[in-house]
């Protein structure tokens, strides 16, 4: 069960009718050839977010999904809208410096507010709340996150005994932030947009040649095509198959659990989150690369069962997440070779927020030519950090061991025992026990044979 699953177990009448409407959002599939000035490939919150400031804008455009609008990753989330990505800002201020830096926390701000205001007239359960992170370990990092916050100027509170489950040294927050329920958010957007915003589902795009976008039942030309396809389905030129690994992390729902002040994270990556929704507490972690041994959900329902006895487990899913080479987004033109081709992927964790980020940045990419944050997310931004040589040498020993193979690029799947699926430790595709596509970058399927 995932935030969909969650949204149909409710009843008040208000949700009842979102219910239907949603229902009536059924697309046809692309039948003949077309064309567009741009091309969105992916019906998640990034591509839907695109098409609407980019339809806002006057720009024609439209959508196209191997599935059904919202079928993805985005359903699979604790959506949580920050412009606080657990330690991040010292990372960026000693990588990249205190201009980058600011543009970084300025552009988050800017997806927190353009939500704030569409929220004002969409009902999605938009909460605004103050984000936490908390640390569990003196190891420096905390003081050195606060300096780069004072440095930037991110106004900042603290707190010295958070109210959750785990024994930390004290929290850092932000206040302003907000959580929502991003299913209803996206539906309403989704059934607002013009009829002159094509959508098409079960229209996967099986090539980009140039400007035009073949599938199966036809071709699609346009002057400018984003990908907003979780992982970019265009591995070459642009590397992404070294720049990109995926993660996964667990999150259960649990009814009845305590209210709590605020959203609440971990600074450490196998740590755990928490924040309501309504009458229910989401506990979040587990985190672990794709394909490789982690928490599961068998780290979170331990700890629900331990901190909150008497709430028990009502839903439970896995999300799934590119990661970047150094913790920042690629969002911009995709290659030196495809000006007019654009990427937006490696969200860390923060997809809702940083789909929203891409969206006001590629739209004045395409409008205007420029964004004045491009150069902080440029996909060809330099590769040289420590992850690329995890990267290589997590696919270099993959490929030398016998057994089961993705059909991405070949490298050995690992079975999941706990999801029943194969998964890609290299690159993060995974596919079902019958051998069908679960997450991409792999298109095909492959044997069920173990």
């Amino acid at each position: 069960m995932d935030f969909e699953s969650i949204w149909s177990r409710e009843q008040n009448g208000e949700q009842k009718e979102e219910n239907l409407l949603r229902k009536k959002m059924a697309y046809p599939a692309l039948q003949q050839d077309q064309k567009t000035d741009v091309l969105i490939v992916g019906a998640g919150i990034a591509g839907i977010l695109c098409a609407f400031q980019l339809n806002r804008a006057g720009v024609d455009c439209m959508i196209v999904d191997k599935g059904e609008p919202l079928g993805g990753v985005t359903k699979n989330t604790t959506a949580k809208i920050t412009v606080q990505h657990a330690l991040i800002y010292d990372r960026i201020l000693k990588s990249y410096g205190l201009e980058k830096a600011q543009m970084y926390y300025q552009i988050y701000g800017k997806a927190v507010k353009e939500y704030k205001k569409m929220a004002e007239t969409i009902p999605c359960d938009f909460e605004e709340k103050t984000a936490w992170v908390y640390h569990t370990q003196e190891n420096g990092k905390w003081e050195q996150e606060i300096r780069a916050y004072e440095a930037i100027g991110i106004l900042y509170v603290t707190e010295e005994k958070p109210p959750i489950p785990v024994k930390t040294k004290g929290a850092l927050g932000i206040e302003h932030q907000a959580q929502f329920h991003p299913l209803k958010f996206l539906t309403y957007v989704l059934y607002h947009l013009p009829k002159t915003v094509p959508i098409y589902q079960n229209t996967p795009v099986l090539a980009v040649d140039g400007h035009t976008a073949k599938t199966p039942n036809g071709t699609i030309t346009a002057k400018h095509i984003i990908l907003a396809t979780h992982y970019p389905m265009v591995n070459v030129p642009g590397a992404y198959f070294m720049k990109l690994y995926q993660h996964r992390s667990y999150v259960a729902a649990l009814d009845n659990g305590p209210q709590l002040p605020g959203m609440y994270i971990d600074e450490a990556e196998n740590g755990f989150s928490f924040r309501n929704y309504k009458n229910l507490l989401f506990i979040g972690g587990g985190a672990h690369r794709t394909g490789k041994k982690g928490g599961n959900y068998h780290a979170v329902y331990t700890l629900a069962e331990q901190a909150y006895p008497q709430s028990p487990v009502v839903a439970a899913w896995a999300a799934q997440d590119c990661m970047s080479l150094d913790g920042i987004p690629y969002i911009g033109v995709h290659s030196k070779a495809k000006p007019y081709l654009y990427v937006a992927s490696g969200f860390q964790k923060w997809g809702m927020t940083g789909a929203m980020a891409a969206s006001l940045v590629l739209r004045d990419c395409i409008i205007h030519g420029k964004s004045e944050y491009e150069t902080v997310f440029s996909p060809q931004r330099s590769m040289w950090h420590p992850q690329l040589f995890i990267n290589l040498g997590v696919a270099a020993a993959d490929f030398v061991v016998p057994g089961k193979r993705c059909s991405h690029l070949g490298c050995r799947l690992k079975w999941n025992s706990q999801e029943h699926t194969w998964d890609c430790p290299c690159h993060g595709s995974r596919f079902h026990k019958d051998g069908s596509v679960i997450d991409n970058p792999a298109k095909r399927p492959v044997s069920s044979k173990k």
